[in-house]
């Protein structure tokens, strides 16, 4: 049996790691001019990812290299799939082309990777095909221009793998495509480049595709080329600073692999076309990422699925880890075994897979991989990741706040592992369009906007703290103010501006008292406003209530939770499935289980401290 504890008390805060300071820019160097692009820009292709010398070295790993050769072969598969498959159409889904521009990204990786390999004609012939098809769209929806971005890499690489080998009329076509429906519409409508100077993932995409459609481009247009690299070495960095100090993406796990995958493909594209990345690399917190993204996932294989997070990874390998590999030589950052795995069991391979190939055979092991069990970071969206030696246990906690990008009414909240097992769980993500053909404002963040009427949003579908019954406060800010590492690793969060004038002040400890318990400790220190102060706690598992406390049921295992601090306070138990609005995501036997104080009840004076713990 685990037993859960909850507990709340004040402890002196010694440091504090997550100041919401805001992000610290790089200014990388911006030497860019027509005349630099015609002096630096290597003569020959491929001019992406690779070069001749890295080309070479390339097509020798996927003979005599198992990783490399295992992860061909799965390319080399899809890449049949592909040929028997209709040629892409201009099918919107809502408001957005992107489904169809990330399949293109998809088919060129894998057709252009077998053909670099192999001189396969019928996959030069698919590629042109492919190539005629999208650039005879209309348009390739600059009103979402990561649509744009998408298309104009896939496009890009499509053009820089084949070399000289497609019909110069199909060239024609794509590189007029490129100028006039990618790189015209990123700088004529403002509408369309709203992006440029944004600290989301949208800057990180988007000048990414910009930047190929650049280099594609630069031998014919050195001034436009010329242009927009420069502008993305002058607005990349807004980008960046959302990885600061420590590395922790603001936008969760999910969102980590969408942005850095693009940042690490503009990272290689400037340095394999023009000899540098201008300093992008060195942007704080950067390199360090590659750590949250491995913290970030429990051993169940389940994230720690904070904002608009997935809730699961992928069976097959991390290929945009797999660049943090050869860029560092850290073997924790390379997945071997998942990357030799039976290539029939390898489908639904990455987008940039063709890259993360390349990637691969670049890889060479400079230190054995070992991480620490226990990780946190500041920055915007504060996090610390607590685990034991032998993966038995994993505990995520947050700080943060509601309106960062993709941010939800989660400050204060966790998940909690045993033995594999979800305990304590995050609601994740749901679809967008689904809420968006309704109608729905998703993507506004006011105090009173639609998104925080969603349980995947709001405080009352997490497990964190609610007061009154009140939402939390939109942009109030919840910092991580201590974190120790020693005998009983612990972090604290100061949640006091997250619930403006309902208290005074409020804070919530976590420590590992064992490797396989920790206790919750919260203090609460109320004001006239104060009514009720509600702990949530969201399980899929079976619950029988008992006085100050519960036992939850999973999977053969059992857990106590109980109130240490209130032995005989009743529980309360609220059924989440179905959920509450017929538009939210609904979660096989989701419950939250409440525990309520009222003021007039169960405080005396102006504190009210709980004590919780959580040991097996």
């Amino acid at each position: 049996m685990f037993i859960l504890w909850i507990t709340m008390v004040i402890l002196p805060v010694s440091c504090s790691i997550g100041q919401n300071d805001g992000p610290s820019i790089l200014q990388v160097s911006n030497p860019i001019t027509p005349e630099y692009i015609r002096n630096n820009l290597r003569s020959q292709t491929p001019r992406f990812i690779l070069n001749q010398e890295k080309l070479e070295v390339f097509l020798e790993k996927v003979q005599s290299d198992p990783v490399v050769s295992n992860v061909y072969q799965a390319i080399r598969k899809e890449a049949k799939l592909v040929i028997d498959q209709p040629l892409l159409q201009r099918d919107m889904i809502g408001r957005r082309l992107l489904n169809v521009s990330r399949q293109m990204l998809h088919r060129m990786n894998v057709l252009a990777t077998v053909y670099l390999v192999e001189k396969d004609q019928v996959i030069l012939e698919r590629i042109n095909d492919e190539l005629q098809a999208v650039c005879q769209f209309e348009d390739w929806n600059p009103a979402h221009f990561l649509d744009v971005a998408e298309m104009a890499m896939a496009v890009s690489l499509a053009l820089d793998w084949t070399g000289d080998a497609l019909p110069e009329q199909t060239v024609a076509i794509a590189k007029e495509a490129l100028w006039q429906k990618a790189l015209l519409p990123s700088f004529e409508d403002a509408g369309h480049n709203w992006w440029i100077d944004r600290n989301n993932n949208w800057n990180q995409v988007c000048h990414a595709g910009m930047i190929a459609a650049a280099i594609t481009l630069a031998e014919e247009k050195s001034d436009l080329a010329s242009k927009t690299i420069s502008r993305a070495l002058e607005d990349i960095p807004f980008g960046m600073g959302e990885y600061a100090p420590d590395g922790v993406y603001p936008e969760g796990s999910t969102y980590w692999e969408y942005g850095t995958m693009f940042t690490v493909l503009t990272i290689d594209m400037l340095e394999s076309a023009l000899g540098s990345d201008f300093g992008i690399t060195q942007s704080p917190g950067f390199m360090e990422s590659a750590e949250f993204r491995v913290r970030s996932v429990a051993p169940s294989g389940q994230y720690f699925n904070f904002a608009d997070c997935g809730d699961k990874r992928s069976s097959n390998g991390d290929f945009t880890l797999a660049w943090f590999a050869k860029k560092t030589g850290n073997a924790a950052f390379f997945e071997t075994e998942r990357f030799l795995r039976d290539p029939a069991d390898m489908s639904h391979l990455a987008r940039h897979v063709g890259a993360g190939l390349v990637w691969l055979s670049e890889f060479e092991p400079i230190s054995s991989g070992d991480l620490k069990a226990n990780w946190h970071g500041g920055g915007a969206n504060p996090v610390a990741i607590f685990s034991d030696a032998n993966d038995q246990s994993y505990l995520g906690v947050k700080g943060g706040k509601g309106t960062l990008n993709h941010g939800n009414m989660d400050a204060g909240s966790f998940v909690f592992e045993l033995d594999g097992i979800r305990w304590f769980i995050d609601p994740g993500n749901q679809n967008y369009h689904d809420l968006e053909k309704i109608g729905f404002q998703l993507w506004h963040d006011c105090q009173e906007c639609d998104r925080w009427r969603l349980l995947t949003k709001n405080n009352f579908g997490h497990n964190t703290i609610t007061v009154n019954g009140d939402l939390h406060l939109a942009d109030g800010f919840a910092a991580i103010t201590e974190v120790s590492d020693v005998t009983n690793p612990s972090a604290t969060i100061d949640l006091t501006s997250v619930f403006a004038d309902n208290l005074k002040s409020a804070r919530r400890r976590f420590i590992l008292t064992e490797p396989r318990s920790f206790q919750i400790e919260d203090q609460f220190e109320v004001n006239q406003e104060t009514e009720t102060i509600t702990l949530q706690f969201l399980t899929q598992a079976r619950v029988e209530l008992k006085p100050g406390g519960a036992v939850l049921s999973q999977e053969g295992r059992k857990l106590l939770l109980e109130i240490e601090s209130h032995p005989q306070h009743m529980l309360k138990v609220i059924s989440l499935d179905p959920p509450p609005l017929d538009i939210d995501r609904r979660i096989q036997g989701l419950k939250r289980i409440d525990i309520t104080f009222e003021k007039s009840r169960d405080i005396n004076g102006n504190l009210l401290e709980v004590r919780t713990t959580i040991s097996g």
